[in-house]
C-alpha cells in the first residue's frame, strides 16, 4: 500500500494535466467534453478500443491479455449463470418475467432513471428487487452468484452500443449530478478523486499498474480481476478503489455508488459493451 501511495502522489506531484473539474453544463456537454479529453490525449488509440481499457494503451499488456481472453477464465462463470437465469424460481417464474425487456441483452441499459420510483434502477439491485418479489433471498452484491449471473447478461449483450440517456426529470438530473460529484470529489487520507486517477493520470503508472483512461470504464463488467482470482461487480470495484486511497467505502447500492455507476456509464455512451472480461 505505501509504495501504491507514493507512485500515486508522486504522478499527481509532477503536473502532468490539470484534472476535468465538474463545472456546470448539460449532461450532453459534459458527455463531448469528457471523450473528446481522452480522443485528444491518446490520438493513437482508436475510438472503438477504449472499451478495452488499460488494453488499448499498451501492446504488451494488450498482447498478454488477448492470450488470456482465448480461455477466459470467466467462462465457466457464463454457463453457471446462463443455468441461474434459466431455472424458475419455487412459484415457477423466473429472472425474464420481471427483469428490463427480459433480461437477456440488456446489461448496456443499466443504469436506468425510473420515473416511477424516482430512483436509479441497477442490474444487480433489479435483480435483486426480482428474487424478492418471487420469494426468493437476495444474492450478495459484489462477488459471488451476482457476478455470476451477471456475466450470463452481459455475454448476451456484448456488440450493444451503450446509449443512457439523462431526462429532463429533476430527479434525474439530481442523480446524475450526484454521480458527477463522487467522480470528481477528492476523499480520503490521500486526498484523491476518481478523475485524479482516470483522468489525469490515465496511461500513467502506480507501481506496475497502468492507469485506466475512464472512458469506457465500465463497458467491461462484471470483471474478473487476477487480483480476486473472481469475478466482481462495479460496486466492488468502486469499494476497492476507495480502501485504496484510505477513504470509507460507500455500502455496495448506496445511493453513491449507483449515481458514480450512472454517470461512468453515462460517460460512455456510444462505446461498445464487451463484458465480462478480464482484468489484473
Amino acid at each position: 500500500m505505501r509504495k501504491f501511495i507514493l507512485a500515486v502522489s508522486t504522478a499527481l506531484a509532477v503536473g502532468l494535466v490539470t484534472p476535468t473539474t465538474a463545472t456546470a453544463s448539460t449532461p450532453a456537454e459534459d458527455v463531448k467534453a469528457f471523450q473528446q479529453y481522452f480522443y485528444d490525449k491518446f490520438p493513437n488509440v482508436a475510438k472503438d478500443d477504449f472499451k478495452d481499457g488499460v488494453y488499448a494503451l499498451n501492446k504488451d499488456f494488450r498482447e498478454q491479455w488477448e492470450n488470456t481472453e482465448e480461455f477466459p477464465p470467466y467462462e465457466d462463470n457464463i454457463a453457471k449463470g446462463e443455468e441461474m437465469f434459466n431455472t424458475p424460481f419455487a412459484n415457477g417464474k423466473t429472472y425474464a418475467d420481471c427483469l428490463l425487456n427480459g433480461g437477456t441483452g440488456t446489461r448496456h441499459l443499466y443504469p436506468y432513471f425510473d420515473k416511477d420510483s424516482g430512483k436509479l434502477k441497477t442490474l444487480e439491485g433489479e435483480i435483486n428487487a426480482c428474487r424478492k418479489a418471487n420469494g426468493e433471498k437476495p444474492l450478495k452484491y459484489k462477488k459471488g452468484a451476482m457476478p455470476t449471473l451477471t456475466a450470463y447478461i452481459a455475454d448476451t449483450s456484448r456488440g450493444n452500443v451503450i446509449n443512457i440517456k439523462v431526462s429532463n426529470d429533476d430527479r434525474d438530473l439530481a442523480a446524475y449530478e450526484m454521480g458527477k460529484r463522487q467522480f470528481y470529489m477528492k476523499r480520503g487520507q490521500l486526498n484523491l478523486s476518481c478523475a485524479d486517477c482516470h483522468v489525469t493520470n490515465s496511461g500513467g503508472y502506480a507501481r506496475s499498474d497502468l492507469l485506466s483512461p475512464a472512458l469506457g470504464n465500465l463497458s467491461h463488467f462484471p470483471v474478473y480481476r487476477h487480483k480476486w482470482s473472481a469475478l466482481g461487480t462495479p460496486h466492488r470495484r468502486f469499494g476497492g478503489c476507495n480502501k485504496n486511497i484510505r477513504a470509507k467505502p460507500f455500502k455496495a447500492q448506496s445511493d453513491e455508488y449507483k449515481s458514480l455507476e450512472y454517470f461512468l456509464m453515462v460517460m460512455a455512451n456510444g462505446v461498445e459493451a464487451n463484458g465480462p472480461s478480464s482484468r489484473k
